[in-house]
């Protein structure tokens, strides 16, 4: 069975603290506001851009007190390619399942609308699959898991995190289409201790999802 040992709670791996969490959550609006100022009336996509670039500034100036630990502390550690591909895997058998469900939120439509436009392509590819992922596994599977983590232990981090996780979404039929994602995801960074099973299978099914949305675009 496995146990509570993670090397977010040993000496190895400095813990994440709460006002790492605080400073996060106080940065990140504070680099919104003027951000979205400026791009005015630009797109979803800009918007989206913006927002997952603050969210990255955000969690850099957060972690950065922790240093070289930093990468470490989110979860930035060895996995091994089986967990990775099994990740992957999961990934793409949950979002083909879900989406038997019938329910399309608003804001999914206006993203594959957007991808499915040949000259978005490359720029919704970047941030659907590159950036949106990357922000969202570092900041609830890590800095958010990490903090739950070394407090409460990984069963409530993985919970808490996953739910987080989908009422981030806002839209409730979105939240309900990605809390099994999330609930997967968090269970490979349980399971691991370690990111990347999570932030590469994110990455492959957003991919994935923008690449299809192109082609029925086409």
């Amino acid at each position: 069975m496995e146990t509570e040992a993670n090397s977010l709670i040993q000496k190895d791996s400095r813990p994440i603290r709460w006002w790492q969490l605080a400073i996060f959550v106080a940065i990140l609006p504070a680099l919104l506001v003027p951000a979205v100022w400026l791009v005015g009336e630009r797109g979803m996509l800009a918007m989206l851009a913006i927002f997952f670039v603050a969210g990255l500034i955000a969690l850099a100036l957060a972690m950065a007190p922790l240093g070289r630990q930093a990468l470490p502390a989110l979860g930035f550690r060895p996995a091994g390619f089986w967990p990775i591909l099994l990740g992957t895997v999961g990934a793409l058998i949950i979002s083909v399942t879900v989406t038997q469900f019938g329910i399309e939120p608003q804001g999914m439509k206006e993203a594959i609308k957007i991808a499915g436009e040949p000259a978005q392509f490359a720029a919704s590819l970047v941030v659907m699959a590159v950036l949106a992922p990357l922000v969202e596994e570092a900041v609830f599977r890590g800095l958010l898991y990490g903090w739950l983590a070394g407090r409460w232990g990984t069963i409530i981090a993985w919970i808490v995190s996953s739910i987080l996780f989908a009422a981030a979404h806002v839209e409730l039929a979105h939240a309900i289409l990605v809390f099994p994602l999330g609930l997967w995801f968090g269970w490979l960074r349980r399971r691991t201790d370690s990111l990347w099973p999570s932030l590469v299978a994110h990455m492959v099914n957003n991919g994935v999802a923008v690449a299809s949305a192109a082609l029925l675009g086409g």
